[in-house]
């Protein structure tokens, strides 16, 4: 069944609205939309993200372990197209990010083989970026 991909709208807590602003807009190259002193809206890979002012917290950050990894949860991100992920990830690299997880490639050869990297914003929120060898497999058990 084909299903039409509707952009969807995220809303996250950020305590450093600049600091989040310049990593979005800069570092991961999201156009800015409209703007507030307590949000503002980026063109998230055609999707709607709004980063809005909260003070920080001293939430602890929580894992789960996937294939010896410790992934953060939550998280977000979008699937790129497999020849763009490994450009976007070196563009970080570049950009001095500190990955949580290095880029890397997961069930090499198998169904739903993937290139995915985590790494946080500067207010601690966790981004996943991914790439599948066959984006047709993105959801094959």
């Amino acid at each position: 069944m084909k299903t039409h991909i509707s952009p969807f709208h995220l809303a996250l807590p950020v305590y450093n609205l600049n600091e989040c602003r310049i990593f979005y807009r800069d570092i991961l190259g999201c156009e800015e939309g409209r703007s507030s002193d307590h949000w503002v809206d980026f063109n998230f890979f055609g999707h709607q993200l709004v980063i809005h002012y909260k003070p920080k917290s001293e939430d602890a950050i929580h894992t789960n372990p996937v294939d010896g990894k410790d992934v953060p949860v939550p998280h977000f991100g979008v699937v790129l197209p497999w020849d763009v992920f490994n450009s976007f990830a070196e563009n970080l690299k570049n950009k001095n990010i500190t990955f949580v997880i290095e880029p890397y490639i997961r069930f090499e050869g198998l169904v739903g083989e993937q290139a995915t990297m985590f790494f946080y914003d500067p207010s601690g929120n966790a981004l996943e970026f991914k790439a599948f060898k066959d984006i047709n497999q993105l959801f094959a058990k």
